[in-house]
């Protein structure tokens, strides 16, 4: 057994667990979540990012929320998003949005996904904005990677996320180098087992630069999302040492997560464009990002303790 991965499979295990997920969700804000999500509301959301343009920052605005239940659900999601892209338009932000394709029907109606996804692109089209599809579990990896596929045929204002844990990761940015896609790379924060995504961290690490060389070279836009200087300063070297356009890529981060690096780099001149979720289905997303950096799990003890 790999034992670097205790902690973290362990942690990713509590957000299956209602008694969990009741507690924590009533106590939320005595446990820090405010320093990971920028709200319950659109509002909240839109304050946050407009906060983080007046430092320099780009963002990109996630509504929280995975697995919906019937279509009206579905169609429920896909209209918060086109209030959120109406709203990010008529208060001049700089931010575009982040949508789980499960949010919007995939695992009710894959036809129905697609007409709730075209909706928002349109409309990102008409604003001149831009809609990521953020990747889930790999249970739906070959459906969301197709799905892109599918969408960016026909729009420029679409991108996709792609995860360097999983094995089959390259092979789908490789057949996806034709349409010049404009995607983010992250490590991955699900809890895979090991006959899908790399076990070890180091490999993990290791894929990801193979990936952010690899996107370049393919003519595509990178967008690097990590918190890891040294992945950073691989990339920052890369395009150094490659004359590689700053409007080629830009560095990702988190709410919440390394604000004082996210404003350094973007004083050196790069775009840093940060992650801001808001709504009241938050908990998953807080368990994925303790278990991604288990430092942040200090941050929420502390908190609880001081109660």
């Amino acid at each position: 057994m790999n034992l670097e991965m205790l902690p973290r499979k362990a942690i990713l295990s509590l957000a299956d667990s209602r008694q969990v997920t009741r507690f924590v969700t009533r106590y939320g804000k005595a446990f820090g979540a405010g320093r990971f999500v920028a709200g319950a509301t659109l509002q909240e959301g839109l304050e946050a990012v407009r906060r983080l343009n007046s430092e320099g920052l780009l963002a990109t605005l996630d509504n929280l929320g995975e697995s919906v239940r019937d279509a009206a659900m579905a169609q429920a999601a896909r209209d918060i998003y086109l209030e959120m892209l109406d709203a990010i338009r008529a208060h001049g932000l700089d931010c575009n949005v982040s949508v789980k394709l499960t949010q919007l029907g995939l695992d009710i109606d894959r036809d129905l996904c697609l007409e709730n996804l075209r909706a928002l692109v349109e409309r990102a089209r008409q604003y001149g904005n831009f809609v990521r599809i953020d990747m889930e579990d790999s249970r739906h990896t070959e459906a969301t990677v197709e799905i892109f596929r599918q969408m960016r045929q026909r729009y420029d204002q679409v991108g996709l996320v792609l995860q360097a844990y999983l094995y089959r990761t390259e092979k789908d940015l490789e057949s996806l180098a034709p349409l010049r896609p404009n995607l983010r790379l992250c490590k991955g924060a699900y809890n895979e087992p090991p006959d899908v995504a790399f076990p070890a961290r180091a490999r993990v690490d290791e894929n990801f630069r193979r990936l952010i060389v690899r996107l370049l070279e393919l003519g595509g836009y990178a967008a690097i999302a990590t918190h890891n200087e040294q992945i950073i300063g691989f990339a920052k070297d890369y395009v150094a040492r490659h004359s590689i356009p700053r409007d080629r890529f830009e560095f990702q981060m988190l709410y919440g997560i390394r604000p004082a690096l996210q404003k350094s780099l973007a004083g050196e001149g790069y775009r840093v464009r940060v992650y801001v979720p808001f709504g009241t289905q938050w908990y998953p997303y807080l368990m994925r990002r303790l278990a991604e950096r288990p430092a942040n799990l200090w941050f929420v003890l502390s908190n609880a303790l001081k109660r």
